[in-house]
């Protein structure tokens, strides 16, 4: 049975979707079958393993409302292992539908737990957000791994992402917890870095991944071409880290 991890941090521009599609694809290279759901209006994690957003036939939209099963939505992409749910604009309307469906915060628990035996792991990519789509993503899934840059701001979030953990362990998924947390966009020359760093050691020194992730301009450029950094640059710097987050994950699920 697969396991589903959520890609999550209510604060945006922190390299949330581009670890979800890069540890994906990285996992699906290494052999494991990887579902990605996108379950952000913005369909980032859809454009970036190459979906275009505007051939789309069924979508996370209509899987969480009801109108379309999970397997029905699945799309294959061209790369190795690697399959995704895509999202477009129209999952901004799904805010509004689920509050007229029972039991709204279980829809994506009920619709993904469906395709466990058929992945090894299933990325949930969330918005930048604690929203109702956030809180369907934190209901279904095994675990979170939490993007985040080194400043100070980032703090404050984990803080607040935290405590909303802990709400939905309590009301709906007792078994939620963090799997890891994620350094983006890394400088390690930066006095700001490594106070941060050191603050996430103290609190978080279980969880926090070996390999942070470097600001690279090929990790930037990847998303343009809707390829994945693995094949975007095979052996550039951001595809070799994220690797080596792949590989890390495997031992911690």
């Amino acid at each position: 049975m697969g396991a589903i991890v959520a890609f999550a941090n209510q604060k945006g521009g922190v390299g949330k979707t581009t670890s979800a599609v890069n540890i994906a694809a990285a996992l699906g290279k290494m052999g494991k079958k990887i579902l990605l759901v996108d379950m952000d209006p913005q369909g980032n994690a859809t454009s970036g393993v190459g979906i275009s957003k505007k051939e789309i036939k069924k979508s996370v939209y209509e899987v969480l409302i009801g109108t379309a099963s999970a397997s029905d939505a699945v799309v294959a992409t061209r790369f190795k292992n690697l399959s995704v749910i895509p999202s477009n604009i129209a999952l901004v309307g799904a805010e509004i539908d689920l509050l007229e469906i029972e039991k709204r915060e279980g829809c994506a628990k009920r619709a993904l737990d469906t395709l466990r035996d058929a992945y090894d792991y299933i990325f949930i990519d969330c918005p930048p957000a604690l929203s109702l789509l956030t809180v369907n993503a934190f209901v279904a899934a095994d675990g979170l791994i939490i993007p985040m840059q080194c400043e100070y701001y980032a703090l404050e979030g984990l803080s607040q992402l935290t405590g909303t953990v802990k709400k939905v362990r309590q009301h709906y998924n007792p078994k939620l917890g963090i799997t890891g947390i994620l350094l983006t966009m890394y400088n390690g020359r930066l006095n700001l870095t490594a106070g941060v760093v050191r603050e996430l050691k103290k609190y978080y020194a279980d969880k926090l991944f070996k390999e942070p992730i470097s600001r690279s301009v090929r990790l930037s450029e990847a998303p343009s071409y809707g390829e994945p950094i693995c094949y975007h640059e095979p052996y550039g710097k951001g595809a070799l880290e994220y690797q080596a987050v792949a590989k890390e994950l495997l031992a911690r699920i």
